[in-house]
């Protein structure tokens, strides 16, 4: 018995999710007589019926769903071992895989990756961005070496995933020129149902933090009118820059509008013990502060450069202004 090698496996995966030989051939760069032959030697060697032929389509059979599964754990182990041995190299070669939310990705992570590059320059850094829970999903599943976000782990996922808070910024209520509250500068909570309303879709940790700090003031979403909702951060800021409504935003991706005077961040005056009575000095002012997390599998194998980009990040927090925000801070 030959027993059946990596690329028999490589083009079994490549057919099972095509679900058409040609394209198989044509993905892996070889020609479709190779892929054919490598499926048949397969089906021969053990007997089995891997995929069905039905006219000129192709279904994949049971036998074959037990081997895309456990086919797809022996290609991942092995291209982390592969990664693993690049890396004895003192970190001059390989790669590291970022998932990062929106609003991380696009402002707060740069920073990060630039230091990093600087010190092992001949590392490649594919990051990809995405919603919170498509983050945390990828995670879980192994698409990437570390996740950063700034929403909560589902409770399904936390068993999967190892995090921790690295980071830190604040939520504003901002405002365009066109709407009234640009010229007063403050309001008090009563007023946030009082007008239109830009939001982030659900799954965005932007969202669930803001929806958290409703629900911290007393305020059911329900009760905002909530006129556009938007999968980015930009676009919501796009939305008001010349609109009517408000949008719960971060800092970060507002700091130059701000500073240009294009939109204003409203302080949001908490008189729930004095309702009704003139704002004073008394009152405190209602803030969101949102952490950032680290995600990791808490089982899948840990690369050297998953594990020095991780040390960098919790250095990083630890000698920042932020190191004693808490998961539960809004």
């Amino acid at each position: 018995m030959a027993g059946m090698t990596l690329e028999q496996l490589k083009i079994f995966q490549a057919v099972a999710q095509h679900l058409h030989f040609t394209r198989a051939a044509e993905e892996l760069y070889i020609t479709q007589p190779a892929v054919s032959a490598a499926i048949h030697n397969l089906e021969q060697e053990y007997g089995v019926k891997l995929f069905h032929r039905i006219g000129r389509h192709i279904e994949i059979a049971e036998a074959g769903k037990l081997l895309q599964v456990e086919a797809q754990k022996i290609l991942d182990q092995v291209s982390l071992t592969e990664r693993g041995l690049r890396e004895l190299n003192n970190l001059q070669r390989g790669e590291l895989k970022l998932g990062s939310s929106l609003t991380i990705g696009n402002y707060w992570l740069p920073s990060k990756i630039s230091e990093f590059k600087s010190q092992y320059p001949g590392i490649k850094i594919d990051c990809s961005l995405a919603n919170t829970e498509e983050i945390c999903l990828g995670t879980a599943t192994g698409q990437f070496d570390l996740g950063l976000v700034e929403g909560d782990v589902k409770p399904a996922l936390q068993n999967t995933l190892e995090y921790e808070i690295v980071g830190s910024d604040r939520l504003q209520i901002v405002v365009g020129k066109k709407h009234p509250w640009f010229e007063w500068g403050e309001i008090d909570l009563s007023q946030l149902t009082q007008t239109l309303w830009v939001m982030r879709e659900p799954g965005s940790g932007t969202q669930q933090r803001f929806e958290e700090a409703l629900q911290n003031w007393g305020i059911d979403l329900s009760e905002l009118n909530v006129i556009l909702v938007f999968n980015s951060g930009e676009m919501t800021k796009a939305a008001i820059e010349d609109g009517v409504g408000a949008i719960g935003i971060s800092e970060l991706m507002v700091k130059k509008e701000i500073q240009l005077g294009t939109l204003r961040a409203i302080r949001v005056i908490d008189n729930r013990e004095g309702k009704g009575a003139m704002p004073t000095a008394s009152y405190a002012y209602a803030e969101i502060v949102r952490p950032f997390f680290k995600l990791k599998h808490r089982q899948r194998f840990q690369t050297a450069l998953s594990k020095v980009f991780e040390q960098m990040l919790i250095s990083s927090m630890s000698d920042s202004s932020h190191q004693h925000v808490s998961k539960s801070v809004i």
